[in-house]
């Protein structure tokens, strides 16, 4: 992200054009982050629908690895930071 320049030093045309750019650049990224979350909604949907057929089949949702996985993180005794990703430690 860019720093602001001297505000005093600008026009208020500058000022005004600075504004409807940074508009423009928001609007861009608003757009792309709403393309972005529907990606996503249609993985998630893809993601339970799957789910739900092994489950109406008889399959195991959690696999052998997921449980000792789980296992070894609840075995450790450090608390991993809020947010924080517990394989990279």
């Amino acid at each position: 992200m860019e720093n602001l320049p001297e505000l005093s030093s600008l026009s208020d045309k500058e000022l005004k054009s600075m504004i409807s750019e940074l508009c423009s650049r928001e609007q861009e990224l608003s757009f792309q982050r709403r393309i972005l979350h529907g990606k996503i909604d249609i993985l998630r949907a893809e993601l339970v629908q799957r789910l739900s057929k092994k489950r109406d089949s008889g399959e195991s949702l959690i696999s052998d690895a997921d449980v000792t996985k789980l296992s070894e993180i609840l075995s450790r005794r450090e608390p991993f930071p809020i947010g924080g990703n517990p394989e990279s430690k």
